[in-house]
């Protein structure tokens, strides 16, 4: 059961409104050292301005967050609320999500399977000597992931510009091999933007350093830019995108094959976040928001 620490009488009485089925009035009064008579008076009282600000704020935040599909915690919440025009504090966003049982779905970043062996290839992070992106269209990232259907697993590989955090790409299938790369880096190229002079950032997996995927770089006009060896985080911006995706869209959910999930992922990528999906580094813009403001 939560505890309360502190507070005046009305916390208290607030406390044992929400548990009182579980536990009974009688023992959390006792166990909160407060009357019964004064909380049936609590409960009986007409509700205070403050309190009924309150329950209208509620109902913005959980429209906010059943509109996310859960995904939204109360920094996302804030900032769609503040898009709306209505100024509150973070904090009582936070207290009345907290009250209410509003928690974002969360998870930490599955790490990839060990033993599986990379191919080391010449190659270098031409990412070091670039710097920050300064427009789209200047460097593109891509990576696979990894993702348990049933009793096998599947490959996710995305593409995506680093300036935007736009998803260009992606492509779903139950092997990890050359045409899953390809396939993404095909689906990127449709969108018909300016690929002469980017920069394709990913790791030294043989899906990349290919000669089949290495050719259609060459033919777009697209440089590629590896990770050095041993630090995989310098593919940071994908591995958020992962984290994200996980989180908000595969824990918790049950897909019953690979259909299922491929539908999942496109609503979850071009329905919710490259169009909607508030990002806290492109100062809560959607991915699309900001290449339109960028453009």
């Amino acid at each position: 059961m939560a505890t309360v620490s502190g507070g005046g009488s009305s916390e208290r009485f607030g406390f044992i409104h929400r548990y009182r089925q579980a536990f009974g009035v009688a023992t959390l009064c006792r166990w909160l050292g407060v009357s019964r008579s004064g909380y049936y008076r609590w409960r009986d009282r007409e509700p205070s301005q403050r309190e009924l600000s309150d329950q209208a704020l509620l109902k913005k935040i959980a429209s906010i967050f059943d509109r996310s599909e859960g995904r939204y915690g109360s920094p996302r919440v804030h900032k769609s609320l503040a898009r709306q025009g209505v100024h509150v504090a973070r904090k009582r966003v936070a207290r009345l999500m907290q009250e209410n049982g509003l928690k974002a779905r969360v998870t930490q970043v599955t790490r990839r399977q060990p033993g599986l062996k990379r191919f080391k290839q010449r190659g270098e992070n031409k990412l070091l000597q670039f710097g920050d992106t300064t427009a789209c269209d200047q460097v593109w990232v891509a990576d696979v992931t990894y993702i348990k259907l049933g009793d096998r697993w599947s490959y996710l590989a995305t593409i995506m510009d680093r300036h935007s955090r736009r998803i260009l790409g992606w492509s779903l299938s139950y092997t990890r091999t050359t045409e899953l790369s390809l396939a993404a880096l095909t689906y990127a190229l449709r969108k018909g933007r300016h690929t002469e002079g980017v920069i394709l950032h990913t790791d030294r997996g043989i899906e990349f350093t290919a000669s089949a995927f290495q050719d259609a770089l060459t033919k777009a006009g697209i440089e590629h830019s590896v990770n050095r060896p041993g630090h995989c985080t310098d593919n940071a911006y994908m591995e958020s995108f992962y984290h994200s995706l996980k989180g908000e869209l595969i824990r918790k959910s049950h897909f019953k094959d690979i259909d299922h999930l491929r539908r999942a992922i496109g609503r979850y990528i071009n329905q919710f976040y490259n169009t909607v999906r508030l990002h806290s580094g492109l100062d809560y813009n959607s991915p699309m928001e900001y290449e339109r403001m960028a453009a």
